[in-house]
């Protein structure tokens, strides 16, 4: 094999790729690796880790077809040092692959192609459909930070994304919170339900591009493809909790006030948390304010408020003052909506007027 390839591709290409090859020593080496293939479909780079994998093109000139495989930590070490522009070469002859260019000289040992896996692609069409690659990455990326970290239940450490009509819906939980986004997408879509390991998710959208993209899923495995690359992922295949029955219907008090007054406030007590970083929040409907207040044997205590329009009860409730912030900085409008149902009950948050995205946090022990 001998390829010429512009420098800035290849550094860029192989710092994608590198994110799904297996970073931990494992009993299958080549899995660590990143394989470039040159061949009548082009130029292309591949790794997996069996949870996630990728095909990616990259433009370039063969000379002579061919295919090995590298370290995809050296590969990344050695194609980020290169400066300036201009191509370089790859040559692979034997057990070796020789990394050219106007400056250097680099030779390299590869790895056993022939124990490199199959990337796995849907067989079936359980779900099938294309969505532009910047509405599905904030679909992602605003819900899964909700997920847990924990793997003893992988339900909840998964983002469930799944359609109704022409509407996807990204959720995920960690039972003390959830985060639901609604994208609206033209035609109608074939109702489908998937579960991606929220980690798996978050390497995916850090990769995807900003045009289309087709999703094409079976019960094991998802793929996501464009013209220039092929990403699959594990899927789940654990039901996911009716997450919908926690979601109150109905509310007896709701405020609206303003993001960033909610966000200061929030921010200042924090100081003053406790190790459960918990706060106390009353909503004041005489008064029309919502005060916070927080303490700590060692730092001190603090008591602030903040104006609102209320409706409903006086109500008390506390919260860990992280999961309150968490939504803030996910919502684009001026004025949040904080309704809650009763004592004991989930607080949702909202942006004023805008339905397509649901927070929703537990309150904590008195």
């Amino acid at each position: 094999m001998i390829i010429s390839i512009d420098k800035k591709e290849l550094a860029d290409a192989v710092g994608s790729v590198s994110r799904f090859a297996e970073r931990r020593s494992t009993t299958l080496p080549v899995l660590a690796g990143i394989v470039i293939l040159a061949g009548d479909d082009g130029i292309k780079l591949r790794a997996t880790n069996l949870e996630t994998g990728i095909d990616r093109r990259i433009n370039g000139t063969i000379k002579e077809p061919g295919v090995a495989v590298l370290s995809a930590n050296i590969l990344r070490e050695i194609t980020t040092s290169f400066s300036g522009s201009g191509n370089l070469t790859i040559e692979h002859s034997g057990d070796t692959i020789i990394i050219s260019s106007g400056t250097g000289r680099s030779t390299l040992k590869t790895l056993p192609y022939e124990d490199f896996p199959i990337l796995p692609f849907p067989e079936a069409s359980a779900a099938n459909f294309s969505i532009n690659g910047a509405i599905l990455k904030n679909l992602i990326s605003t819900v899964a930070g909700c997920a847990s970290p924990s793997t003893v239940r992988p339900e909840l450490g998964s983002v469930f994304i799944s359609s109704e009509g022409g509407t996807i819906k990204a959720v995920a939980t960690d039972s003390f919170r959830l985060a639901e986004k609604k994208v609206s997408i033209p035609g109608s879509v074939k109702p489908f339900s998937l579960l991606i390991p929220a980690k798996n998710a978050l390497d995916i959208i850090q990769t995807l591009p900003d045009e289309m993209i087709e999703v094409r899923s079976d019960d094991h495995q998802c793929a996501f493809s464009c013209p220039s690359m092929m990403i699959t992922t594990r899927l789940i295949t654990i039901t996911y909790p009716d997450y919908t029955q926690i979601i109150p219907k109905t509310f007896v008090t709701e405020a609206t006030l303003l993001r960033k007054d909610f966000e200061s406030i929030l921010k200042r007590s924090a100081v003053f948390s406790d190790s459960f970083q918990k706060v106390r929040m009353r909503f004041d409907v005489p008064e029309k304010k919502i005060a916070i207040q927080a303490q700590n044997a060692d730092i001190g205590d603090s008591s602030e408020s903040i104006s609102a329009t209320i409706t409903g009860d006086e109500i008390e409730a506390s919260f860990n003052y992280r999961y309150l912030s968490a939504p803030l900085s996910l919502i684009s409008s001026d004025s949040i909506t904080l309704s809650i149902s009763g004592i004991g009950r989930p607080l949702v948050v909202k942006g004023l007027g805008d339905a397509s995205f649901l927070y929703l946090v537990m309150p904590m022990n008195q």
